[in-house]
C-alpha cells in the first residue's frame, strides 16, 4: 500500500497531516518535511528508484539558489525579515548535509525539474515554520510558492542549481584525476631504468622504458584535468530572475542582481548573468559540452586501464610485464586465478560514461522551443557519472595503480632480445643490414644483439649502450 493510499483525501488520519494544492486535498506523512507536490510525483514518478537526495551537490546548490533568493526578496522589500531569517536558517541546515532524505522525488521525472524544485520548496518552508514555532503544513505563516519560491520559477532555479552542482561535482573529480596523475608520474620515476620493449598494432616496436610509459598515462590524464577545468567558467552563468521562459514575468525590479549577487557570495564562484535569459532558459549547450569532455576523461581512463590489463596478462602466458595487487580470488573454479577487478570496474564506468553522454546528447535535443523538459535525465547522468568516475579513480590509484610492480628479470629477458630492438641500431649499421639482421633473429631465435656481434657489425658494449639511450629517450 502507497503512503497516499493510507491515508483520506479530504479528512485525517492517524500519522497524516492534510494538505492541499490546485488539484485537491492530499495526505502527507506527518513527520515529513516534504508536501502535496512532493507527494503526488512520489506517486507519479516511480523509475530509477533514485531519489533527488541521491546527489547532494544538487540538493546543496538548491538550498543556496533559495537561500539566495529569500536574502535578495528581503532586500527589495517583497520577503518579511522573519521569514528571510527563517527560510536562511532552513536552506543553510539543508546546505550542510541535513534532511537530503526528504529529497524523495525521483530523478527520472516529467515536468523540466518542478517535482524537485516544489520538493525543495516543500522541504525549506516546513524547516522554516519549525524555525519560526509553528507545524509542517501551516502555510497560512510561510508559504512554499508564495514566500520560498518568490519571484523564481523552476525554470531559472533549477537549471542555475543543476550548474552550481555540476561545477561542485567537477571540481571532486580533477582533485581525483589529478591524484591519480601524480601517482601513474610516481610509478614512472619509480621505473625509469626498466627496459622494455614498445608496441605497435600489439607487435614489437622498438626499446623504451617502463618509466616512460607510466609517465604517459600520468601526462594523458592530466591533460583531461585541464579540459575539465575549462569548462568551468561556462558553468558559472546563471538565469535567475528569469522565471518562465527568459522574460522574467512574476520577478520584482532588483531581484535579479540581488540574486545573483548573494548567491555568488553563498557558493564562492564567480557567478555571471545570462547575456540573453531566453536563450539562456533553453539552452543546454553548457552540459553537452561537459558531457563530451566526461566521455573523453572516461575513454581514456578505459584505454589506460585496457593497457594496465594487457601488461599484466598471464601472468605465465601473457605478457607478464607488470603485476598488479592481488585484490580477490578470481573464480569459482580455477584456484588460485587473480583477476585485475580494479582496472574492469573502471572500464565498466566509462562505457556507462560513453552511453549516458549519447542519452544527455538527445534530452538536448529533444527540448522544444523554449524550455528543455529533459534536463531531469541530464541532470542525473551528469552528476551520476561524475561521481562514478571520481570514485573510479580513487579506487585505480589506491588500489591499483599504487601497488604495481615490474616484472624486471622477465623484462630483461624480453626487451632488449626482440627484434625491434635493431632499428636502435639502424643508423650506424645501416637500413638494409638491420633489417638483415631483424630476419636473422627472427628465424634462429637468437638475440639480436648476438647477431650483431657476430657478424662484426658493432661491438656488444656499443650496441647495448645505443638500445639504452634509445629506451630512455
Amino acid at each position: 500500500m502507497s503512503e497516499l493510499e493510507e491515508g483520506t483525501p479530504g479528512g485525517s488520519a492517524a500519522g497524516f497531516r492534510i494538505e492541499s494544492d490546485a488539484l485537491g486535498d492530499v495526505p502527507v506523512p506527518a513527520e515529513a518535511y516534504w508536501g502535496a507536490h512532493t507527494a503526488r510525483a512520489l506517486e507519479n514518478f516511480r523509475v530509477s528508484g533514485v531519489p533527488v537526495g541521491a546527489h547532494p551537490h544538487l540538493v546543496r546548490a538548491l538550498a543556496q539558489v533559495k537561500h539566495a533568493a529569500a536574502l535578495a526578496n528581503g532586500e527589495i522589500g517583497v520577503l518579511e525579515p522573519h521569514k528571510v531569517r527563517a527560510v536562511a536558517a532552513a536552506c543553510r541546515a539543508v546546505a550542510e548535509g541535513r534532511h537530503h532524505d526528504q529529497f524523495r522525488v525521483d530523478v527520472i521525472q516529467g515536468g523540466a525539474g518542478t517535482s524537485t524544485n516544489m520538493n525543495a520548496n516543500e522541504v525549506i518552508a516546513n524547516l522554516a515554520l519549525e524555525h519560526l514555532g509553528h507545524e509542517r503544513g501551516r502555510y497560512e505563516h510561510l508559504d512554499p510558492l508564495d514566500d520560498v519560491n518568490r519571484c523564481q520559477s523552476t525554470n531559472d532555479t533549477y537549471p542555475t542549481a543543476l550548474r552550481i552542482a555540476t561545477s561542485a561535482a567537477l571540481t571532486g573529480l580533477t582533485a581525483e584525476l589529478t591524484l591519480l596523475s601524480a601517482e601513474f608520474a610516481a610509478k614512472g620515476e619509480e621505473f625509469a631504468t626498466v627496459v622494455k620493449v614498445g608496441r605497435t598494432q600489439l607487435q614489437d616496436a622498438v626499446p623504451m622504458t617502463l618509466g616512460r610509459e607510466f609517465a604517459a598515462f600520468g601526462v594523458t590524464l592530466a591533460e583531461d584535468v585541464q579540459r575539465i577545468g575549462e569548462t568551468l567558467p561556462l558553468l558559472a552563468e546563471t538565469s535567475l530572475g528569469a522565471t518562465a521562459i527568459g522574460t522574467g514575468i512574476a520577478a520584482e525590479p532588483g531581484y535579479a542582481a540581488a540574486a545573483v549577487r548573494h548567491l555568488r557570495a553563498l557558493t564562492g564562484l564567480d557567478l555571471t548573468p545570462a547575456a540573453d535569459l531566453v536563450e539562456a532558459t533553453s539552452d543546454t549547450g553548457v552540459f553537452l559540452l561537459v558531457s563530451g569532455v566526461l566521455k573523453r576523461t572516461a575513454v581514456k581512463l578505459s584505454k589506460v586501464c585496457s593497457d594496465l590489463r594487457l601488461l599484466a596478462s598471464g601472468p605465465h602466458a601473457g605478457l607478464a610485464e607488470i603485476s598488479l595487487p592481488a585484490l580477490q580470488a578470481g573464480s569459482s573454479v580455477m584456484p588460485g586465478k587473480v583477476n585485475p577487478v580494479i582496472p574492469e570496474m573502471v572500464n565498466q564506468i566509462a562505457f556507462a560514461t560513453a552511453g549516458a553522454d549519447v542519452a544527455i546528447t538527445m534530452a538536448a535535443d529533444n527540448g522544444q522551443l523554449q524550455l528543455n523538459a529533459f534536463e531531469p535525465l541530464i541532470g542525473h547522468l551528469l552528476l551520476q557519472h561524475i561521481g562514478w568516475l571520481t570514485l573510479g579513480c580513487e579506487a585505480l590509484r589506491t588500489r591499483c595503480v599504487a601497488g604495481i610492480t615490474a616484472n624486471r628479470e622477465h623484462l630483461a629477458r624480453t626487451g632488449a632480445g626482440t627484434v625491434g630492438a635493431v632499428t636502435a641500431l639502424a643508423p650506424r649499421i645501416g637500413h638494409e643490414t638491420a633489417a638483415d639482421v631483424s630476419r636473422e633473429a627472427a628465424r634462429t631465435g637468437a638475440d639480436v644483439v648476438d647477431v650483431v656481434v657476430r657478424r662484426g657489425l658493432l661491438d656488444r658494449e656499443t650496441a647495448l649502450r645505443l638500445m639504452a639511450v634509445t629506451a630512455v629517450g
